[in-house]
């Protein structure tokens, strides 16, 4: 999966240097406000390319003294600035070019001009367009395979990288359709507003692309739970164990795109020894790894849990189930393996 998302992240960061310098050469010679807004883009994703894949080779380091846990929130770190990055490099300046274009004085604009960047535009369609299709590629199989919507696989999944390819790329691609619309308008009602409109809309959209990404990843970094899924999973193995009385809370955090921390708080049988607990524990630990590979840390802590915290309990899980069953595609019948993701509201732990 590493390398499938590398090799996604490297064919946007190819697609955006080439667009990005024939973008930037045709709005600098026919002063098109559009292209050099999309120039700008091209620059902001090309950047957000570079951090994507600085994140993915910091992220494979192993754990060390000073981080027990892992390296794993470094993606979540470097998409958190790639988002920026989309905002400040993408984002301002194209709303800045557009204003500027506004308020200037229109330069006259020849044929040839128009025919320079029809060409621009169509090399960015096809190149953009190429990319999107790598990262949908990827995200498509990876939604099928946790049974869930392409969409709602997208926005909830805990990995930032291909969800900020995906959402460069597809904003990319509609940026270019902008600057077209745009273009076109110009030469038909030889009004050069429409030039600078176009450049406004691209800002907004990335903008907004650059907000949702932010506060996505924000979540990830500060200490998201867990996909509903996971959580419900390793209550049942809990659940499964004849020494386990009562299970007050499960509480998970996404250390990573692929790795997640679970910790649960357990009444244990008052019969049990020490070591019959341990061994309850060592099995409950291998069995949710063995269901949920990205489960990678497990603590249990043995405590006296009342009635009332049970019930308690176990109303948050049915609400957790409920959500977990709202995230499946009923029109995938077959049955998933557990998969993680950034979840929006958490009702259950």
């Amino acid at each position: 999966m590493a390398e499938e998302t590398r090799g996604t992240v490297l064919v946007a960061l190819l697609a955006n240097v080439g667009v990005g310098v024939a973008k930037a050469v045709g709005g600098i010679v026919t002063g098109s406000s559009a292209l050099l807004a999309e120039a700008a883009h091209s620059v902001a994703d090309t950047l957000n390319e570079v951090f994507l894949l600085l994140s993915l080779g910091r992220a494979e380091r192993p754990a060390d003294r000073t981080h027990p846990f892992g390296y794993g929130k470094e993606r979540f770190f470097w998409s958190l600035l790639a988002a920026v990055g989309i905002f400040l490099s993408g984002a301002v300046f194209s709303v800045a070019e557009g204003v500027s274009s506004l308020r200037g004085e229109a330069e006259p604009t020849s044929t040839k001009h128009f025919v320079v960047i029809y060409a621009i535009l169509g090399l960015s369609l096809v190149l953009e367009g190429g990319s999107l299709l790598k990262a949908l590629r990827q995200v498509t199989r990876e939604a099928a395979t946790a049974r869930r919507r392409l969409l709602t696989y997208v926005v909830r999944s805990p990995d930032p990288t291909v969800k900020t390819v995906a959402s460069e790329d597809s904003i990319a691609v509609l940026g270019v359709l902008v600057a077209l619309a745009g273009t076109v308008l110009h030469q038909v009602t030889g009004s050069a507003v429409w030039d600078g409109v176009s450049s406004i809309t691209i800002g907004l959209l990335l903008a907004v692309v650059a907000f949702l990404l932010g506060r996505d990843t924000k979540e990830l970094l500060i200490g998201e739970a867990a996909d509903p899924a996971v959580r419900l999973e390793a209550v049942r193995v809990l659940g499964e164990e004849d020494g386990v009385v009562r299970v007050q809370e499960v509480l998970t955090m996404q250390l990573g795109p692929s790795n997640v921390l679970v910790a649960g708080r357990v009444q244990f049988a008052a019969h049990l020894d020490a070591g019959e607990v341990e061994r309850i524990c060592t099995r409950a630990e291998e069995e949710m790894r063995r269901r949920v590979p990205t489960i990678t840390q497990v603590f249990l802590d043995p405590s006296a849990v009342s009635e009332s915290a049970d019930a308690a309990a176990r109303e948050r899980w049915a609400v957790t189930e409920r959500e977990a069953e709202g995230l499946l595609d009923p029109d995938r019948a077959r049955v998933p393996q557990a998969r993680t993701r950034t979840g929006r509201t958490v009702g259950g732990r």
